[in-house]
C-alpha cells in the first residue's frame, strides 16, 4: 500500500475493488488495451500526474495507466465527484497514490492538487485543465520535465486553446474531448443519461409532463435533451449559436432565450461551459418551487452568489444535495449538488461502456504523447484518425458487432474520376 495519500476511510477498499470490477465489465476496449501495456510498458520511466474524476470507471483507466509502467498520481478534479470506496481501493489494493475525498472544501481540492504537482510529473492528464493552468500560474518550475498531457473534457478545451492562442501554453495537449468516440458518445449518451439519473436521485420528482430547460445545445446538450424527452418532459431549449439553435428547432424542441424560459420552466439544467448562464435576472422570474441544476465542468454557470444576495438567511438542506434558497418575496428555488456536476454528485456519473471509449482515448492518446512528443509543438492536438478508428473497432468487435469492408472494385471506384454518372 502507498504511504502517499489522502482520502477518506481506507477501510472500504473491498467495496470499492468489487464496484471497480463490476465496471471492468463494461469496459471491454480498455481491458484489452490494458492487456498489451502490460507486456510493453509504454510508460516505463514516466511520472504521470492525473487530476480526474475518482469514480470506479477512472480506476480502470488508472490500473491500466499503472500496468503500463507509469508512476502515476491521482487526484480529484471535483470535490464532490469523489467516490470514497473506490479512493480506498486505488491506494490499499491498486498501490496508486490517491488525493481526493468526496465533499472536500477548496482549500482541501486544491492542497490535493498541489500533492499531485509535487510527483514532478512528466505526462498530465486533465479533466478541466486545473493541473496545466496551476503548472503555468504556480508551478513554473515544473516546466522542464513535462514532455506534454491530455485533456478530458470540453471545458479544459477550450481553456487550453485560450492558453495556446496567448502564446501560453508550454507544452503540447491532446485534446481527447474532440476525438468522435469521446464527444459523440460519452457526451451525449453519457451525459444524457448520468444527468437526468443524478437529477432524479437528488429530487426524486417525475419528469414526464414537467418543463425541462436546457442551457446549451451541444453534444451534452442534445443527450440530457433526448433523454428528459425521453422521460415525458417538455424540452425546451436555450441557445447563443443559430446554428445550434436551428438544429433543436429541427430535433423538435422549443427553442427561446432563458429569460423567457426562466418564468416557465420547472427544471433547469446548464451544460454549456460559460459563466452567469443563470443569473440573477432569470431568479427573479423563476417559479416557487423551481429546480435548479448544472452538468457543465465548473459550477459557475450558475449565478448561486446572486441568488444568495436575493435569498432570506442561508440556504437549508432539504434533502441530500439539494439547497433550498427562500428569496425575499417568499419563492422557494432549488439548487442541486452546489451547483457543480450533478451527474457526479448525487449519482455515479457515466456508465462504464460509455466511459470505456472515452478512457480508451485517454490510455493511448497518452501512449502517442510519450512516443511522438519530441515532434510536436505547443499546441492543443486533435487525437489522431488512427486511435479513433481503432477505438471504434475494438467496440464493436467487443459488441459482437461486424461491418462491411470495401471491394477492390468499390476502392478503385471512389479513389477515380474518370468514371461519372
Amino acid at each position: 500500500m502507498s504511504n502517499n495519500y489522502d482520502i477518506k476511510d481506507i477501510n472500504q477498499a473491498e467495496g470499492g475493488r468489487r464496484r471497480i470490477d463490476w465496471a471492468e465489465r463494461e469496459m471491454p476496449v480498455l481491458r484489452q488495451i490494458r492487456e498489451r501495456f502490460k507486456k510493453e510498458k509504454p510508460f516505463k520511466g514516466i511520472r504521470m500526474s492525473a487530476c480526474l474524476h475518482v469514480t470506479t470507471e477512472t480506476a480502470n483507466l488508472a490500473r491500466t495507466l499503472h500496468d503500463g509502467g507509469a508512476d502515476l498520481v491521482l487526484t480529484a478534479s471535483n470535490p464532490l465527484s469523489t467516490q470514497d470506496d473506490v479512493a480506498a481501493a486505488l491506494v490499499n489494493i491498486y498501490e496508486i497514490p490517491t488525493f481526493a475525498i468526496k465533499g472536500e472544501d477548496n482549500v482541501t481540492y486544491y492542497k490535493h492538487l498541489g500533492a499531485a504537482l509535487d510527483h514532478k510529473p512528466h505526462v498530465t492528464m486533465d479533466d478541466g485543465a486545473d493541473l496545466v493552468s496551476t503548472i503555468h500560474k504556480d508551478r513554473r518550475e515544473l516546466l522542464t520535465d513535462i514532455i506534454g498531457g491530455t485533456e478530458e473534457t470540453t471545458t479544459g478545451v477550450i481553456r487550453l486553446r485560450a492558453m495556446a492562442a496567448d502564446k501560453m501554453l508550454n507544452f503540447p495537449v491532446i485534446a481527447v474531448n474532440d476525438a468522435m468516440t469521446k464527444h459523440f458518445f460519452d457526451n451525449r449518451y453519457g451525459t444524457g443519461q448520468s444527468t437526468v439519473d443524478g437529477i432524479i436521485r437528488a429530487t426524486n420528482v417525475l419528469l414526464a409532463g414537467k418543463r425541462f430547460v436546457v442551457a446549451g445545445y451541444g453534444w451534452c446538450g442534445r443527450g440530457l435533451a433526448s433523454r428528459a424527452r425521453g422521460m415525458g418532459a417538455l424540452v425546451i431549449v436555450t441557445e447563443i449559436d443559430p446554428m445550434k439553435a436551428l438544429e433543436a428547432v429541427m430535433d423538435g424542441f422549443e427553442v427561446m432565450p432563458m429569460e423567457q424560459a426562466a418564468r416557465i420552466g420547472d427544471i433547469f439544467c446548464t451544460v454549456t461551459g460559460d459563466i452567469n448562464v443563470i443569473d440573477e435576472k432569470h431568479f427573479k422570474v423563476m417559479k416557487d418551487g423551481a429546480i435548479v441544476a448544472n452538468s457543465g465542468h465548473f459550477n459557475v454557470e450558475i449565478n448561486i452568489p446572486s441568488l444568495a444576495k436575493m435569498s432570506k438567511g442561508e440556504p437549508k438542506l432539504v434533502r441530500p444535495f439539494v439547497d433550498q434558497y427562500e428569496t425575499k418575496d417568499g419563492r422557494k428555488i432549488n439548487i442541486l449538488g452546489e451547483g457543480r456536476l450533478i451527474n457526479l454528485a448525487s449519482a455515479e456519473g457515466h456508465p462504464a461502456s460509455v466511459m470505456d471509449m472515452s478512457f480508451a482515448n485517454q490510455a493511448l492518446a497518452a501512449e502517442y504523447m510519450v512516443k511522438n512528443a519530441a515532434n510536436l509543438e505547443k499546441r492543443v492536438y486533435s487525437v489522431p484518425a488512427e486511435i479513433d478508428n481503432e477505438i471504434a473497432r475494438l467496440k464493436l468487435a467487443a459488441m459482437g458487432v461486424q461491418i462491411d469492408t470495401l471491394t477492390d472494385e468499390q476502392l478503385k471506384y471512389l479513389n477515380s474520376w474518370e468514371e461519372g454518372t
